[in-house]
């Protein structure tokens, strides 16, 4: 039985991984980020040679967490399921408080654990990366 999933409405990895795994009572999301399908990146704006001069943090992570829902969706999942997320960003300083507050948005009664991390670059040009694991199990 295979036990990884690709969902049709987030867009496809940027390497060879499925969107999520499951093994045994776990589902390990894959690193999801704010891609569309069409592989444009909310709020990005480049200059005229197509080099970054700007990105919206806000638009990034509304979309990262609809990627997440629509993987958890593909692979049998809700949202409430989570139990473990882990947020990379390439500006902590700047960006951490405007995440915070929309992860809050997301994560009103259901709330995950949860790390933080900066990274300096991610693999595509984008500004928040989630890692995510959640349980499937009769009851959390």
């Amino acid at each position: 039985m295979d036990t990884s999933f690709l969902s049709d409405q987030a867009p496809e990895p940027v390497g060879a991984y499925p969107h999520a795994r499951r093994a045994g009572n776990l589902m390990f999301l894959s690193g999801i980020g704010p891609r569309q399908t069409d592989n444009s990146i909310p709020g990005n704006v480049y200059d005229e040679q197509g080099r970054l001069i700007a990105y919206d943090i806000a638009a990034q992570c509304h979309a990262v967490f609809r990627n997440v829902q629509a993987v958890l969706q593909a692979a049998g999942c809700r949202w409430e399921q989570l139990v473990d997320v882990t947020v990379f960003l390439t500006n902590m300083k700047d960006d951490f408080p405007v995440m915070n507050r929309i992860y809050a948005e997301y994560f009103r009664s259901h709330q995950p654990c949860r790390t933080t991390v900066e990274v300096k670059s991610l693999p595509t040009p984008i500004a928040i990366e989630l890692k995510c694991i959640a349980w499937l199990g009769d009851a959390l």
